[in-house]
């Protein structure tokens, strides 16, 4: 019996997937495939097609090789353009001939939109959709500054990122009054809008164009309906997308009023021997614009085609969890409350950054939909509220609030049933894994490899690492501790490999020790560990894109867009000129000031272009930075010890003047409080610190790992009554013990109870020296001390590193107007929203 024949037209994501799905049915063997690529390459990951700006290939993009369809016996035609279906003979044409078919898939995806505005036709005025269109942005970007993409939807905010990276002044303009209309809603847009500008991409929304013509000072000019412009040197669209329909249109295929061929719950369309799946294909009126939906409609034409009568595609989630531009953004289910009843519980928490929306049902009973911007934290909980429809507690807002204020701790891995979704690219069920890992998968790799999970876009990593963790616990395995997917390491590990091998950049560590381009768990951690080895400037080249937004500029980004500098003030002893220099700087820049916890001075409302200029006049007064911005050493709290106070039996300021001075711009895995107590009534508070240290009458007490927070946790008593060196030679072992074996984002407190052995096994380590390191860890310290740097200063030295504080192009304006202020006890402070909207018009 001669085989049939099974042509797939298109061999993008889902067309890719159809065929890994299909070819590993039992019906594989009974066609010969024949598959057709307008595209020259074979199929690539679209998901991160911005990683080709920061190096990957298409290789490493790629989501196949040639020889994976030689051994599938498929015959791979790329760069051959289907121009026609003959239906009646069942046939397709292409310009190198005519190929029969027993069933035809078309997985022909979509086309970027152009909106029709004049002069769109120009050279530069391109699109974000293909890497071939990635390399005509690239040689656009060449010896120009300035570019735009039109469309601040997920797709244009990455493709501002991508001229971000190429070193472009990047502009969105947004016909929509927000971002991401379809996503969010007013509240998260104008957040999320907020940081991307502070981040350097000027947001233009309410702006339609109306015609693009030559400019005078760039290359382009920008005219808006309402009689404002913009120049710049290209453009590119991303508007959106169109069904790529036109092949089904030409052949009489049912298509939609407003595109995409018409298909049935089983994915055939008009003619029972066609099928579509991906974004041409039109679903109960719907166009799904995720690869998700695609890979379940590939998942089910493959059904089909091996004879399941059950194989339906009912419609997918569209919830999405996203990083665009550093900022966390989640969208689930209804998050406009579009149910009948629907109501909305809302966390705003302008201070941090965080917008929290939760749509729940009339009864208060199920959740609908949520949005979150700033941090993504609680998406995986409440994703799995929705999809399992898990009733929701007496008190539903406490999913959306902080922990600290009496939020609802993370939805456990065993509260899901096995039915939860885990990965909804490839369907992955907690079922699916916990089968997998009986079949004698043992880490989360295989379980990868097996199930592909977390291959798709990716935003399900972290929930599926915690399902893997639990059910290898629950069976007794040794959980693997990678830092992530990119290094099979621990944070630990990466330290010495660093350390041992003199490496000094994220790519060189990449390169030899991990794979693929690295993310948002491990960039920020070698970074850090980077820091901690060898000192570099934080605005290094190569340490840039690892830094989050504070780090980048070296201050607090505030709720208002605005900047926060705290001046180091060691032990919070400060002469009178230095108060007056400071009191000076707030005037003239109206500057909003307190007084910490820490015994500093904060100068809160800064544009990011005033940054470097403060900056210059507090160190030309003999300031440095207070690190505030950075996992490092905040501050050395005192009291007046015995120079004032009749009850003190030493130097309480001294010692903290003196501690201070030598851990300044220690990075650390997390930020790093201390405080010298004069005499044990303890006014400075020692014990709730990483390093509280008190005065006794024979020397000083050391307490470690203490914090405040969230869990204040009292300090350990360490050591007793040590002389100055002892003390800070103990000191230098604790730190640089921290540095190299704590987990990232680990707090002292924390590190030490999970040492196994807890206090006891650190004394051993640091004080008897059991393992033979202390003098290494001393050495290690003082290079690290010997090597210090002002981060400000050698900013605002260098002309190249100042250039990251420019805010606005073609625009004289040093402040962004946008910024609202009200007055509060003789001091500006940013203005509720309630309050702007009481102003009259």
């Amino acid at each position: 019996m001669s085989k049939k024949n099974l042509i797939v037209v298109g061999n993008g994501m889902v067309g890719h997937h159809f065929l890994e799905q299909f070819c590993d049915s039992p019906a594989a063997s009974d066609f010969n495939i024949v598959v057709f690529g307008e595209e020259k390459l074979l199929a690539y990951d679209r998901v991160h097609l911005s990683e080709y700006f920061s190096g990957s290939t298409h290789s490493d993009l790629a989501m196949s090789t040639a020889e994976w369809y030689a051994e599938q016996g498929i015959d791979l035609r790329l760069g051959e353009q289907v121009t026609n279906i003959d239906r009646d003979r069942r046939i397709v044409t292409t310009p190198m001939g005519d190929y029969p078919y027993d069933e035809l898939v078309m997985a022909t995806g979509s086309y970027p939109f152009v909106p029709p505005i004049q002069g769109n036709e120009h050279p530069h005025c391109l699109v974000y959709r293909t890497l071939e269109d990635l390399d005509a942005i690239r040689a656009s970007a060449k010896g120009v500054k300035t570019g735009v993409v039109v469309g601040g939807g997920l797709l244009g905010l990455e493709a501002a990122n991508a001229l971000k990276s190429l070193g472009l002044e990047a502009h969105v303009v947004e016909f929509a009054p927000r971002l991401m209309p379809v996503q969010l809603d007013t509240d998260g847009g104008a957040l999320l809008k907020r940081k991307i500008e502070d981040l350097g991409v000027q947001v233009h929304t309410e702006k339609a164009t109306t015609d693009i013509v030559e400019g005078e000072d760039a290359r382009l000019r920008m005219n808006f309906s309402d009689d404002t412009h913009l120049e710049t040197d290209l453009i590119v669209f991303s508007a959106g997308i169109r069904p790529q329909d036109a092949l089904a249109r030409s052949c009489g295929l049912q298509v939609g009023e407003r595109g995409g061929i018409v298909i049935n719950d089983q994915c055939t369309t008009s003619d029972p021997n066609i099928h579509a799946i991906g974004e041409c294909a039109l679903w109960s009126e719907k166009i799904f614009g995720l690869v998700a939906p695609g890979y379940t409609m590939a998942r089910t034409m493959s059904a089909v085609l091996n004879g399941d009568k059950e194989a339906a595609f009912i419609g997918a989630d569209m919830s999405t969890k996203l990083k665009l531009l550093g900022v966390d953004v989640g969208s689930i289910g209804d998050a406009h409350g579009q149910t009948k009843g629907a109501k909305s519980i809302r966390f705003n928490d302008e201070q941090a950054g965080h917008y929290r929306r939760m749509v729940i049902s009339e009864d208060g009973k199920k959740l609908l939909g949520a949005i979150l911007v700033g941090d993504n934290g609680p998406y995986d909980t409440l994703l799995q509220y929705m999809l399992n429809e898990i009733e929701l507690p007496d008190s539903p807002e406490t999913l959306i609030l902080p922990e600290s204020e009496g939020g609802a701790p993370a939805l456990g891995p065993d509260a899901l049933p096995d039915t939860a979704g885990i990965c909804s690219c490839h369907n992955v069920t907690k079922g699916d894994i916990c089968t997998t890992i009986d079949a004698g998968c043992a880490d989360l790799g295989s379980v990868k490899a097996e199930t592909k999970a977390s291959s798709g876009c990716g935003g399900c990593a972290a929930l599926l690492k915690s399902v893997v963790d639990n059910e290898l616990e629950k069976r007794g395995v040794e959980v693997n501790k990678d830092i992530c997917e990119h290094f099979p390491y621990t944070r630990q590990e990466l330290f010495h490999l660093v350390k041992v091998n003199g490496i000094r950049t994220f790519q060189t560590l990449i390169r030899d020790h991990g794979r693929g381009h690295g993310c948002d768990i491990c960039k920020p951690a070698v970074g850090s560990i980077l820091a901690s080895c060898w000192n570099e400037h934080v605005l290094a080249t190569d340490h840039v894109p690892l830094q989050d937004t504070n780090d980048t500029f070296m201050a607090n980004m505030q709720k208002n867009g605005t900047y926060s500098i705290v001046p180091r003030v060691p032990g919070g002893e400060i002469t009178p000129d230095k108060l007056i220099v400071l009191g000076e700087v707030a005037k003239q820049y109206n500057l909003y000031t307190k007084i910490t916890g820490g015994q500093r001075i904060d100068l809160f409302g800064a544009s990011l272009s005033e940054l470097p200029e403060i900056w210059e006049k507090l160190i030309a007064a003999g300031f440095e930075t207070g690190h505030a911005y950075g996992k490092a050493l905040r501050t050395v709290k005192s009291c007046v010890g015995s120079t004032w106070c009749r009850y003190g039996v030493q130097d309480s300021v001294g010692m903290a003047i003196h501690l201070e001075d030598r851990y300044k711009g220690l990075r650390a895995p997390h930020k790093i409080k201390f405080a010298v107590s004069g005499c044990t009534r303890e006014c400075a508070e020692a014990q709730s610190k990483d390093i509280g240290v008190i005065a006794t009458e024979n020397g000083w007490n050391l307490y470690v790992c203490g914090n405040g927070g969230m869990r204040p946790r009292h300090g350990d008593l360490f050591a007793t009554d040590l002389s100055d060196e002892e003390l800070v030679s103990t000191i230098d072992r604790v730190l640089m013990f921290y540095v190299r074996t704590a987990d990232r984002l680990q707090r002292t407190s924390v590190w030490m109870e999970n040492l196994e052995g807890g206090l006891d096994y650190l004394k051993q380590v640091v004080l008897e020296d059991s393992l033979g390191i202390g003098q290494e860890l001393e050495e290690h310290m003082e290079s690290l001390v010997g090597t210090y740097q002002c981060e400000w200063k050698a900013a605002v030295e260098d002309p190249e590193k100042r250039k990251r504080f420019r805010e606005f192009v073609n625009a004289p304006e040093k402040k962004d107007p946008v910024q609202q202020w009200v007055s509060e006890r003789g001091q500006k402070r940013p203005a509720h929203e309630a309050e702007l909207e009481s102003e009259p018009a």
